[in-house]
């Protein structure tokens, strides 16, 4: 589910190009790029890393839940990019009175694929977009599953734990590679004891890389509390940024 919050003057047509596009989505921002749309971001946040260079060449409003809000004005935008769940609704509610903004609402890979074609029609860049869609379904057809399932617990949070259960993207990846979601029976991202976590007995356990930066020292954490599975640090970028 996509919708805009717009409450200033501005209307966005599709297939009519926005000259001035904020976005306070990392992930969307490298889609940005992907579609050529170099010219026309004006704005990003600060943890829009990809492309790298676009951190000293476009200005940067804050991050994804403190926008600056003159910031943006100052770049008399009239498209603004945001997510439901990465971004505050109400510093969406605020920047809808400078320009349109666009809110993405991402549960699974067909949200993703309506999402790259939607942006795709209202930039006038759809083909693109479509060949973009397209060979991702391709590498999707083309991936093998381990077999038989392992046992999977993601953590995406440390004091409290928490983790991606059902009605996620990331739950849906873990599904195409194979893994059965020790906490499937939860839903959205949940905080979860320690007790769950024994109760749960996953067979792995994945340590995102983000929004909560696990490292090493953590693994020996859950080891203790599951001796008998394996650890591994993995790169959140790979199981969440949709875009």
């Amino acid at each position: 589910m996509h919708f805009f919050v717009n409450h200033s003057t501005q209307t966005i047509s599709p297939g009519i190009t926005p000259k001035n596009i904020v976005s306070l989505v990392p992930s969307l921002t490298e889609l940005l790029s992907y579609l050529g749309l170099e010219d026309e971001v004006k704005g990003i946040t600060k943890f829009c890393i990809y492309p790298p260079e676009w951190l000293l060449t476009k200005k940067i409003i804050g991050g994804t839940k403190n926008i600056h809000l003159e910031k943006i004005k100052q770049l008399s935008p009239n498209l603004i990019i945001a997510n439901k769940e990465e971004n505050v609704f109400s510093q969406i509610e605020d920047a809808s009175y400078i320009a349109p903004v666009w809110v993405t609402d991402i549960n699974n890979l067909q949200d993703a694929y309506s999402m790259i074609l939607e942006l795709g029609t209202y930039c006038n860049v759809l083909q693109k977009a479509r060949q973009l869609v397209q060979e991702i379904q391709l590498q999707f057809t083309a991936l093998q599953p381990i077999n038989p399932s392992l046992k999977v617990a993601y953590f995406i949070w440390n004091k409290p734990f928490m983790v991606a259960a059902s009605n996620t993207f990331i739950h849906e990846i873990m599904q195409l590679c194979g893994f059965k979601n020790a906490f499937e029976n939860l839903n959205r991202y949940p905080e979860i004891s320690a007790a769950q976590i024994i109760t749960a007995n996953p067979q792995l356990i994945l340590l995102s890389s983000e929004p909560y930066p696990f490292k090493e020292k953590h693994v020996e954490i859950f080891q203790k509390l599951i001796p008998t599975a394996e650890i591994k640090l993995v790169n959140g970028e790979m199981f969440s940024w949709y875009g």
